[in-house]
């Protein structure tokens, strides 16, 4: 397994293919290296407090490989990773990111077994050849799934412009040709390897784009166009949060030569849809990990504003810290439930429950405003309108602020700036937006929870019991 510093080496040697703010940049511009940061903590394997989760045994080697190059192989497996993924994100403050990666993975492992046994192609042998390529080398990977899609009322192949889904332009001897685009791809800048699944259901008309791959993140052909977000950087009051950040990229693929070692499908139209729907249910469970430590950020934040404010007792801020544990555990108890009534498919990987895990997701989703609500109703205005640090760091200034921030006569007037300084970077800097849209959209929409829900749960069932209380026999 990598350390950190390995990891930070080989993005060092990558082709210069990342441009942020009109230029070409590499990749530890000082912007970027928020995200690096918050990757580099997934490689603490030897970590006391992560005993037992940041590690496990490749079905494949028997050898040691880092959790999130791993695929699922029992119900304790996907516990793990939930644990581990809410650990990681309480560290960085936030998303830990190389979920999408083993997401990705582990819904391959799936569908390219299906895929093999339905056709004879050689798909889960590729999938498992580049799996030990990828666990050897303790590599990290993005997820590029979702399109740009161009009119949402049209499907790939009805679109003016063929490109506005990621599309095989040409089949060789050797591998294919790709091109289009994949939006919202978190990581891309500082991972190892672009993982591209297919975003949708496809029909008999969308084979061309029926397509899943892995390319590295520097292949010529592919160009990233990236935003960085993180908390504001800290001249004085070092902390944490400040550390860390996330990029996420507009990851073009400009006629992309893929080898056919590494393409997982072809177009098989309908294992595209079935891959789509599993990433979404293994990113999702994942979720119910990373949703939770953001509970328990907002949770941790305002009981202590709660405290420093003196009225951690009042019972009306009881009731809001109520609320707060009771969103976070219940989405965490969802991925619980996901887990332990997983089901293995044909490649022996296991899935987590669908119901349980869009549950889960549905219960993050709609309620990730109302916790932000419940922060900024008990953090009153203060994080918007906080006099900038340098204004502490000069005597004259500090002299008043330090006698004006007071609220709680036992508790300093550094910690009482360090407290809002906090909630002004959850609430009020770009990336609190960053983490507020995420919180809704990240993994999917509310409505597409919805749909999955009402899509597989067995009505008939709950029918049936309805029918037998009130004694209908016909």
């Amino acid at each position: 397994m990598r350390t950190a510093e390995e990891y930070l080496a080989k993005l060092r040697g990558m082709r210069r293919n990342v441009h942020y703010r009109g230029e070409l940049v590499d990749r530890d511009h000082p912007d970027i290296m928020p995200g690096i940061r918050v990757i580099s903590e997934t490689f603490k394997v030897d970590d006391p407090a992560l005993k037992g989760l940041a590690a496990a045994t490749s079905h494949l080697t028997g050898e040691t490989v880092n959790r999130f190059c791993h695929i699922h192989c029992t119900t304790d497996d996907l516990l793990a990773k939930q644990k581990l993924t809410r650990l990681l994100c309480r560290r960085t403050g936030g998303c830990i990111q190389r979920c999408m990666g083993i997401d990705a993975l582990n819904a391959l492992s799936v569908v390219t077994k299906l895929a093999q046994d339905a056709t004879d192609i050689d798909y889960h042998e590729r999938f498992n050849r580049y799996l030990r390529y990828f666990q050897e080398n303790d590599l990290v990977g993005n997820a590029a799934q979702t399109d740009v899609k161009g009119d949402r009322s049209k499907r790939p192949s009805e679109q003016a412009d063929p490109d506005l889904y990621v599309r095989v332009v040409e089949r060789g001897r050797d591998g294919i040709v790709v091109r289009g685009a994949k939006a919202h791809n978190t990581i891309g800048p500082y991972c190892d390897e672009i993982i591209v699944l297919p975003t949708r259901l496809m029909t008999p008309n969308d084979a061309d784009w029926s397509v899943a791959f892995a390319v590295p993140a520097d292949a010529e052909g592919v160009h990233q166009y990236i935003r960085a977000t993180h908390p504001r950087p800290r001249s004085f009051l070092k902390a944490p949060v400040a550390e860390f950040g996330a990029c996420d990229s507009l990851t073009v693929f400009d006629d992309v030569f893929v080898p056919w070692e590494r393409v997982f499908l072809c177009g098989e139209t309908v294992f595209a849809g079935q891959l789509a729907a599993l990433f979404a249910t293994y990113h999702r469970h994942s979720y119910t990990g990373c949703k939770a430590a953001v509970s328990d950020i907002v949770l941790g934040a305002a009981a202590l504003v709660a405290e420093y404010n003196g009225v951690a007792k009042a019972p009306h801020v009881r009731d809001k810290l109520a609320e707060l544990i009771a969103v976070g555990e219940l989405v965490f108890a969802a991925g619980v439930a996901a887990s332990v009534t997983a089901q293995p498919a044909s490649s022996g990987t296991m899935v987590p429950d669908i119901i349980f895990t869009n549950v889960g997701r549905y219960h993050a989703g709609v309620n990730v405003m109302h916790e932000f609500e419940i922060l900024i109703d008990l953090a009153g205005g203060l994080p918007a309108t906080l006099p900038p640090e340098e204004e502490w760091a000069n005597p004259e200034s500090a002299r008043f602020l330090d006698k004006y921030i007071m609220r709680n006569p036992s508790v300093s007037a550094e910690n009482q700036h360090r407290c809002f300084r906090l909630l002004s970077d959850l609430l009020c800097s770009s990336n609190s937006g960053v983490m507020q849209v995420a919180g809704v959209h990240g993994g999917g929409s509310p409505i597409m929870e919805r749909i999955a829900i009402t899509s597989l749960y067995d009505f008939e069932e709950k029918k049936a019991l309805a029918r037998y209380l009130a004694g209908i026999t016909s």
